[in-house]
């Protein structure tokens, strides 16, 4: 995909593909003694929401995320008061957009992509996530996984964004950092395109859907999108 299309829309993934989480790590590192608990935390928050989605259940990403955390104070021995688990939601509500996040999406605004976001989080009242970072702006429409009560990578949560933007499935190009979301969004017949953000990479294994773009950051990916680099 190197040029848009009138049924072209980009279907960005939201926490650590545009929200830089690495703003939680002095939380983390006040509370466990390790910034790096962040990416642990944040693994068994995947893990369990995607569990939840395969068990037929559903509980709100944040009721995760807060359980996740308790699991792993006691599974490292510290203590997380009430106090704690409302400072982190708040900094979950208030994380910064990467750098190349605004520049490029203005770009591909302007050269006519229809952008849209899908994300695990459940819907907010406003100030939301994206509004507090400058984002929302950027967007058509921002979709949570709440209205189909699955987590991504399920596939209705795809079919979702393309139900309520009478498209199809294939016309989408999910942008994501996480490989486990490109695999979804490839098996529910989206396009998608890979961010080599930190601490995440390509899973070369047989089988596994590679995604049709890896890019290095935004800037690349507006410049493959637009000028087919």
């Amino acid at each position: 995909m190197t040029q848009t299309t009138d049924s072209t829309v980009l279907v960005f993934d939201v926490n650590e593909t545009l929200l830089d989480i690495t703003h939680l790590e002095p939380f983390f590192a006040r509370v466990f003694g390790d910034r790096a608990v962040l990416r642990e935390w944040f693994a068994q928050l995947v893990l369990y929401s995607q569990t939840m989605t395969l068990s037929g259940l559903y509980t709100p990403f944040g009721d995760i995320g807060a359980g996740a955390l308790q699991m792993l104070a006691e599974i490292h021995q510290v203590s997380v008061t009430p106090a704690d688990i409302a400072e982190h939601k708040a900094l979950l509500a208030a994380l910064p957009a990467y750098p190349d996040v605004a520049p490029a999406l203005a770009r591909l605004n302007a050269a006519g992509f229809r952008l849209v976001t899908l994300t695990n989080s459940a819907a907010r009242a406003s100030p939301t996530p994206l509004e507090n970072a400058g984002l929302q702006r950027f967007f058509e429409r921002s979709f949570s996984i709440e209205a189909v009560k699955q987590f991504k990578p399920a596939p209705d949560t795809y079919r979702l964004v393309a139900r309520e933007l009478s498209v199809e499935t294939s016309d989408l190009c999910l942008v994501a950092c996480h490989v486990w979301d490109t695999i979804g969004a490839q098996a529910a017949g989206c396009r998608s395109a890979f961010l080599k953000r930190p601490h995440n990479a390509i899973l070369p294994a047989l089988s596994v859907p590679q995604p049709d773009i890896v890019v290095p950051d935004m800037h690349a990916l507006a410049d493959r999108l637009i000028l087919g680099v």
